[in-house]
């Protein structure tokens, strides 16, 4: 369950994510600067260390949301899909990151959308696995957003694109204070398909913001829901051209 909103630069990009998850499940981990393939990544963490999203120092970030609308699920034991994005956070292009998706062992994981934002070349890809292919779909270099919801994905992502598009209409769409307002609103009302997400036994439980532009790259992390004070921690990177 997650929201993920992209808006498009001329140079550069925003996006922000809202973890949904059960209240039961453990806390994430604030985001990290590691060295993965020899180059340096950004990324929240869960205790065992998946993670849902990934920003490197080419200014590429991967997100990942389930796919519920997709019923089929892995008999038995499944594989983490925060493996994914920890399997491609380094990467720096689309080629790259569809031939080490296809070496994962998709068979034994459930079904998943990775959007891949690629500011060099102004790519929005997104892959698609229903436990059967692994499609690609290639969007324009625009604002637009990815809903995930475990309780009624349809109707989730009907009212939360509603509030997506009337908020586009302000005049202060595309700023970052204009993304974090978003993406702690309660429109149409508080409830299972607002942006921010309460219910009784699952809510929003962080929110990330990835900020890239020619020369710098940040990931801001919000712990807990968004429509609540809570402590942010700021990553930046430098961003290298390769």
């Amino acid at each position: 369950m997650c929201t993920v909103t992209f808006i498009a630069r001329k140079r550069g990009y925003a996006l922000g994510m809202n973890r949904d998850e059960k209240l039961a499940r453990v806390q994430g981990l604030p985001p990290t600067e590691r060295l993965v393939e020899s180059r340096r990544v950004i990324c929240p963490s869960e205790p065992g260390g998946g993670t849902w999203i990934a920003l490197n120092e080419t200014g590429v970030t991967f997100a990942l949301i389930n796919w519920y609308s997709i019923a089929a699920r892995v008999n038995g034991s499944a594989t983490s899909r925060g493996e994914i994005v920890a399997a491609v956070g380094a990467l720096d292009d689309e080629s790259n990151a569809a031939v080490r998706l296809k070496q994962l062992p998709l068979k034994r994981i459930n079904p998943f959308r990775l959007i891949g934002i690629f500011p060099t070349t102004q790519q929005v890809v997104e892959w698609r696995w229903d436990l059967i292919c692994l499609a690609t779909a290639r969007h324009r270099w625009k604002s637009q957003q990815w809903i995930s919801s475990g309780f009624d994905e349809p109707t989730a992502q009907r009212a939360r694109s509603k509030t997506f598009q009337q908020a586009r209409r302000q005049r202060s769409a595309g700023s970052l204070d204009w993304l974090r307002r978003l993406h702690r609103s309660h429109a149409p009302q508080s409830g299972p398909f607002s942006t921010c997400m309460h219910r009784a036994d699952a809510a929003t439980v962080s929110y990330t913001e990835v900020a890239v532009s020619l020369r710098q790259s940040t990931m801001l992390y919000h712990a807990g829901t968004p429509c609540q004070t809570c402590e942010c921690s700021v990553v930046d990177l430098t961003r290298q051209n390769s």
